[in-house]
């Protein structure tokens, strides 16, 4: 009985936390040579991949789920706008909102970026079983919460 609860001492969660940690550096680090291409940073991929996975996301939202000051996505947001990746329009229910698309080169990016990182987690994925990748996206989602 004992050893079910093994998984919740310290020294266990504080490498979960490093395994957290070094699995974002690799992943996103996958993607580097395509962001260097383009004078973008780690803050611009992950503003591209939010994009790329809620177009139409209006500009409050990116900041709730990002955690970040509205200087500061603006001024990621303006470098996007400038290299024409990404698009903003008045919103549908609120015209002082703003939603962000990306543009066609936005979504070549975004691909490229997508491309980078899917190689590694797929090779995770084939080398887990099915229910191994469900528990993890389930636990993954838990922390998010």
């Amino acid at each position: 009985m004992l050893k079910d609860f093994l998984y919740l001492k310290e020294k266990n969660l504080k490498d979960v936390i490093e395994l957290l940690l070094k699995a974002y550096i690799t992943s996103f680090g996958d993607s580097e040579k395509n962001l260097k291409r383009v004078s973008l940073g780690k803050a611009h991929q992950r503003l591209v991949v939010l994009i790329d996975n809620n177009p139409g996301i209006r500009v409050v939202e990116i900041l709730n789920i990002l955690k970040i000051t509205k200087q500061s996505l603006n001024r990621v947001l303006q470098d996007l706008i400038k290299k024409e990746l990404v698009t903003q329009k008045r919103g549908c229910r609120d015209g002082r909102e703003k939603e962000i698309y990306l543009s066609k080169k936005g979504l070549d990016l975004a691909g490229r970026i997508f491309s980078s990182q899917k190689r590694r987690i797929l090779s995770a994925f084939k080398k887990s079983s099915p229910d191994e990748v469900l528990y993890f996206k389930k636990v993954l989602k838990r922390i998010i919460e």
